[in-house]
């Protein structure tokens, strides 16, 4: 799209790229998974998480994002390698943040209730105080709303 052809320092960004997106990936279904464990509902475990994580997904795809912007706007010596890394690693930094935000929280709940159909999930006492203030929050509404039915 850009008019770079594939070369090493494309191939060099993108094993960067998937190694970092992954990294972020994992640590969003993890804490999906300790909010489940704490009694959540699925749906509520997983968009909790993406909430919760949203700033430091942003941080670092941001910081990414701008540290690729020299190497993207390069001119001299070896400009064509710094383009070529600079710019598959902005672009897929981007797509792949979008994806990541939209298309984690929907495969967690997904692949979590086919998980649970088979080996049902153990609950355990929450112990992170962003999660007990998150079901104390729904328990709250729960309250309210329950009343003014």
């Amino acid at each position: 799209m850009m008019g770079l052809e594939n070369n090493i320092y494309l191939q060099v960004g993108l094993i960067m790229l998937i190694g970092l997106l992954a990294k972020t990936a994992i640590l969003l279904t993890e804490f999906a998974t300790q909010c489940r464990q704490s009694g959540m509902s699925l749906k509520q475990s997983a968009f909790f998480a993406a909430k919760v994580r949203l700033r430091p997904i942003m941080m670092t795809s941001l910081t990414m994002i701008f540290g690729m912007l020299p190497l993207m706007f390069a001119s001299g010596v070896g400009a064509n390698g710094s383009r070529t890394i600079g710019t598959g690693t902005l672009g897929g930094m981007l797509i792949g943040t979008l994806a990541l935000l939209f298309l984690v929280p929907a495969l967690f709940i997904i692949f979590q209730t086919l998980q649970e159909k088979f080996k049902p999930v153990e609950f355990v006492a929450p112990t992170d105080p962003l999660i007990i203030k998150e079901m104390e929050l729904v328990e709250e509404y729960s309250k309210k709303k329950k009343e003014n039915i």
